[in-house]
This record gives structure tokens, C-alpha cells and sequence, in this order.
């Protein structure tokens, strides 16, 4: 399972993972772990630092590029730009000879072109389709990264499919079938297919 938001709360016993793995410590990627947790959860030490209150039994902290094994699945961590309060990553995920990327929320990717290169699936933020959301502080970039941009980023990286999830009021409260065909238009625009995620959504990548 990858984040454990609010609204998990008081339910992981029913959905009983084999472990957790968060890409930051904002309340809907990780206060579903405020009751604990029913197997290892992994993050980063940024992470941890920021939800030290949760009572987390069997903790693993993470590091950037380092790769790590749940069974027969790898991770691998890459630091996105997001927030400045709370530290997000992105995972690169592997088994056997496909790979698939995924970042809920992001503004940029570092290290993009090894995050991306040969990955049969990009699973990305849907907070924005083509409005940005992305300022800076400093000299970095915080928000969301809109669809566009994202889709963009596929196909200079050679990547064939686009999924959106964790998506925004900009789709949410669309027509569905306006927003599916808008973003599938965007996509084969950058030569990709592309669509948003639903409920149940269960996916099979060639091996």
C-alpha cells in the first residue's frame, strides 16, 4: 500500500497490507497511521521526523536511490518537489523486467530522466489539468504539477501510458466523460494514452 491518508483511518486491519510505504507526511498521504499500523511501513527520515507521533512498531527509513526489496517487489526513491514543510518522493517500482513510476503529488521531478527512462506506467498527480499550481520559494518549487506538464515529461522520457490519480476539484467535479476524453486528447497530443484513475482500477503490465 502506498500512503495511508485520513480517510484509512481505523480501516487497515480490513484492508490488511503487507507493508506501507509513504511518499511524504501530509495529512492525507499519512494520518490514517495515527492509530498505528498492522505491518512494516517505510519513509523517509524526513517523513518520520514529522510523524513521530505515530505508534509504528516495525519502522524502516529509506533513503534517496537507494533500491529496497517488499518480497519480490523493489523500490526505488526519488526526491520530487512539492512541499518545503514536507519532503515528497516518488517510487520507481520493479519486478522482474517492468517498472512502473508514482508520485501523488509533485511540482518537479530531480533525477528525472532515471526516474522515468524504460517505465512501462507513469501513475501522477491529478490536482490540475492545465492550470498551474506550481510556485516558488526560494529557489524551489512548490504545488502541483499540471497533466499537461506531466504528460510532457512521458513522452520526452519515452514513456507510452499516463495514469491520474489523487485528482482535484478540476476533474472531481467535472463530467466524467468530458474529463476522461480531455485528458486522453492531452495525452495522444504528446503521443501517450492517458486517463484518470477510479475506484477499483486494476492494471496488468506486460513482463
Amino acid at each position: 500500500m502506498i500512503d495511508c491518508g485520513a480517510d484509512w483511518l481505523g480501516q487497515l486491519k480490513v484492508v490488511d497490507p503487507t507493508a506501507i510505504v509513504l511518499t511524504h507526511a501530509h495529512s492525507d498521504h499519512a494520518s490514517g497511521l495515527a492509530q498505528g499500523a498492522c505491518c512494516p511501513v517505510y519513509a523517509t527520515e524526513e517523513t518520520w521526523s514529522l510523524i513521530k507521533r505515530c505508534s509504528l512498531a516495525d519502522r524502516h527509513t529509506i533513503e534517496p536511490r537507494r533500491p529496497f526489496r517488499i518480497g519480490r517487489i523493489s523500490f526505488e526513491t526519488f526526491p520530487v518537489e512539492h512541499s518545503l514543510l514536507a519532503p515528497a518522493v516518488g517510487y520507481r517500482v520493479t519486478e522482474g523486467h517492468v517498472a512502473f513510476f508514482y508520485v501523488p503529488d509533485l511540482a518537479s521531478i530531480h533525477e528525472r530522466h532515471d526516474a522515468l527512462h524504460g517505465v512501462a506506467l507513469y501513475i501522477g498527480d491529478g490536482a490540475t489539468v492545465t492550470r498551474s499550481m506550481v510556485r516558488r520559494r526560494s529557489r524551489e518549487l512548490i504545488g502541483h504539477a499540471t497533466i499537461g506538464a506531466q504528460l510532457a515529461w512521458c513522452r520526452e522520457e519515452g514513456v507510452g501510458r499516463a495514469i491520474f490519480t489523487h485528482c482535484g476539484s478540476e476533474i472531481v467535479r467535472s463530467d466524467a466523460r468530458a474529463i476522461a476524453a480531455r485528458i486522453r486528447k492531452l495525452g495522444l497530443d504528446q503521443g501517450l494514452d492517458a486517463c484518470v484513475a477510479n475506484d477499483g482500477l486494476t492494471l496488468s503490465l506486460p513482463g
